[in-house]
C-alpha cells in the first residue's frame, strides 16, 4: 500500500492527530503522466561566494538601474561589490550592528533605513552620508514610489516623504498620519505603485495623488482591520505583499493581500507553532524565486525557527541549519538577485552565499533533511495492531556525490561522528571527486508507535553508490505496532547528495486485536 509521504509540514497541537514534519525538503507537483502526483525536493544548499566585513549581513541590494553593482550592509559597514565580487567600503553606520536595514533606490540614491538612523548613498558621486535634516525624525522602513522615498517614523503614526529624487531633503510639512485606527505605523511597502501602511492593528493603502506639499492620499475603502506584528516580516512576492499579522483579537497568522483584502495563508499548525514562541515581533522575511517556485521565507531569530511558504504549491516547510546535532534557524538573513544568482547573507558572520539547488550542504556544514509522516492513509487506521514487514522509499538512488561546481574548492566532508567521506583537496575540480565512486550515502529511519511522543532507534540503509540507479531503498522487519495501534515514520539524512522522494510503499498485515 502507498504510505502518504508526500504533502507539507503540518504538526498539529495534538501530534497524535498530525505529526507531518518536513525540514529542508519542499514539495513539487507534477502533471498527469508523471510517476506520481509530485515529489519532495531537497532544499537549496549554501555555496559560499565571499566574506564581507565581520557581519552579520544586515541587508543586501542589487542596483536595479545597472547590473554592475550590488550593495551590502555588514555589521556597521556599507560595501559596494562588482560583478567580479571585488569589494569596496563606501561608508560606516553608527548605532547597533545587528538591527535589520531596509534599503530602497530612486535610481540615483540609495536610502538606508536603520531604525532610527537614515543614510543616503549617492551612486553618481559615491558619497555616503547620514541624513541630518533637522526635520528628520528617524526611519524604520522605507519604500519608493514616483520619485519619492516614503518612510515611517519610529513609534508614531507618521509617514514621511522626501523631496522629489532627493533623499537628503525633507520638508517639515511632508508627513501625514495613518488615522483609520489609533495604532502606530510599523512598516511601509509599495506594491503596484500603491503604498501599504502597516499599523499594529490595521492597514491603510495610499497612492500618489500629486497633491501640493504632501503628495500622498489614502484610497477610500482600502483599509484592513488586520495589522502587522513584525515590521521586518513584510515582503513582496508574486505581485502581492506577505506579512506576519495581528489584530485586536490575536496574533500569529500569516497573510498575503488579494486586492485590498488580507488573506490568510498560514495553517493551524503553523499558527500553533508561531504562537508558542516567546517572541515573534523580531521576525524577518525575504522572498525569492527558483525554478518556478516562489518562496516567502519567514525567520524567528529568538525562537530559532524558519518557515517557508511556496506560492506554487501553497504548502509550508521548514528550513534549518544543523548545528551540534540540533536544528536551528536557517543561516540566511536577507536576499538579493545578482549575477544571475540568488544570494543570501549570513546572520552570524559576513558571508554571502548562493542558494544553490545543486549544493547539498550549508557551506562546509552538513545540511540535514527530514520527513515524518503517518504510516497509513487518512481514515485507514481501524485501531487494530498491524505487523509492518517492509518499507520502501521511492527515492532517486545511485547519485553518489554530486559533481562539484567548477568554481568550488573540494572540502573535507564528514558525518556527524567525524568519519571522513572525502579526501581534502586545494584544487578546483570540474568532475566527480575521485572519492565519490566509493561513497555510499545513507538514509536513516526511525518510527514512533505512540503518535510521535517517543521514537525507536535509528536504522540505516544505503541509497546506492554512484551509478547504481536501481538500488532499492528498503527497510525490513519493522515489527508490530503497539499502544495506540498507530505509527509515524521518519526518514532523514545528512550526506551531500541529491534527494528526490517520489513515494513510500509499505507492506503490512493486520490483526484482529
Amino acid at each position: 500500500m502507498k504510505s502518504p509521504i508526500l504533502g507539507q509540514s503540518y504538526v498539529a497541537r495534538s501530534i497524535n492527530a498530525a505529526d507531518n514534519r518536513m525540514v529542508n525538503l519542499f514539495p513539487e507537483a507534477t502533471p498527469p503522466g508523471s510517476k506520481d502526483t509530485g515529489f519532495l525536493n531537497r532544499a537549496p544548499g549554501l555555496r559560499k561566494l565571499l566574506g564581507i566585513g565581520t557581519g552579520p549581513i544586515r541587508a543586501v541590494w542589487q542596483d536595479r538601474s545597472s547590473d554592475n553593482y550590488a550593495y551590502v550592509v555588514s555589521g556597521q559597514e556599507f560595501y559596494r561589490i562588482d560583478s567580479s565580487y571585488n569589494i569596496k567600503l563606501m561608508g560606516v553606520l553608527v548605532g547597533t550592528a545587528t538591527t535589520p536595514v531596509v534599503i530602497s533606490d530612486n535610481g540615483y540614491q540609495l536610502f538606508l533605513a536603520c531604525n532610527p538612523e537614515g543614510y543616503i548613498y549617492n551612486k553618481t558621486t559615491t558619497v555616503f552620508q547620514q541624513i541630518t535634516d533637522l526635520d528628520f525624525e528617524g526611519s524604520v522602513t522605507v519604500a519608493y514610489v514616483d520619485g519619492y522615498f516614503v518612510f515611517n517614523q519610529p513609534d508614531s503614526q507618521a509617514i514621511w516623504v522626501t523631496d522629489l529624487l532627493d533623499g537628503l531633503s525633507i520638508n517639515p510639512l511632508n508627513f501625514a498620519s495613518a488615522e483609520s485606527s489609533p495604532d502606530n505605523v510599523v512598516s511601509v511597502a509599495v506594491n503596484n505603485r500603491e503604498i501599504w501602511v502597516f499599523g499594529t492593528n490595521s492597514i491603510e493603502v495610499w497612492y500618489d495623488a500629486a497633491l501640493t506639499g504632501f503628495p500622498l492620499a489614502p484610497i477610500q475603502g482600502a483599509t484592513n482591520e488586520v495589522g502587522c506584528v513584525a515590521k521586518y516580516s513584510v515582503a513582496k512576492l508574486d505581485n502581492s505583499l506577505f506579512w506576519l499579522g495581528q489584530d485586536a483579537r490575536g496574533f500569529g497568522m500569516v497573510y498575503r493581500n488579494q486586492g485590498y483584502t488580507a488573506t490568510r495563508i498560514s495553517t493551524h499548525a503553523i499558527e500553533y507553532a508561531i504562537q508558542s514562541y516567546d517572541t515573534v515581533s523580531d521576525a524577518i522575511a525575504y522572498t525569492y524565486q527558483q525554478e518556478g517556485h516562489s518562496f516567502y521565507v519567514l525567520t524567528f531569530p529568538t525562537a530559532g525557527k524558519t518557515w517557508v511558504y511556496d506560492v506554487a504549491t501553497q504548502m509550508w516547510h521548514e528550513r534549518a541549519a544543523f548545528i551540534n546535532g540540533q536544528f536551528t534557524r536557517h543561516r540566511a538573513n536577507c536576499q538579493m538577485t545578482f549575477n544571475d544568482l540568488t544570494i543570501v547573507g549570513d546572520y552570524q558572520n559576513g558571508n554571502l552565499y548562493a542558494l544553490d539547488l545543486d549544493v547539498y550542504d550549508d557551506s562546509i556544514a552538513s545540511q540535514k533533511w527530514l520527513r515524518s509522516w503517518r504510516a497509513l492513509q487518512q481514515d485507514a487506521n481501524n485501531l487494530t495492531r498491524t505487523a509492518h514487514h517492509t518499507l520502501q522509499i521511492d527515492i532517486e538512488s545511485g547519485v553518489g556525490i554530486n559533481a562539484f561546481d567548477a568554481n568550488t574548492t573540494a572540502q573535507n566532508i564528514t558525518t556527524e561522528d567525524g568519519k571522513r567521506l572525502l579526501a581534502s583537496s586545494d584544487l578546483l575540480v570540474t568532475n566527480i571527486h575521485p572519492a565519490s565512486a566509493g561513497f555510499d550515502p545513507q538514509v536513516m529511519l526511525r518510527w514512533s508507535d505512540d503518535g510521535g511522543h517517543t521514537w525507536s532507534n535509528e536504522h540505516w540503509t544505503s541509497m546506492g553508490k554512484l551509478g547504481t540507479y536501481g538500488t532499492r531503498v528498503l527497510f525490513r522487519r519493522l515489527g508490530m505496532t503497539t499502544k495506540l495501534r498507530d505509527r509515524v515514520y521518519e526518514i532523514s539524512g545528512t550526506d551531500p547528495v541529491k534527494i528526490a522522494i517520489m513515494a513510500a510503499e509499505l507492506q503490512l498485515s493486520g490483526t484482529r486485536s
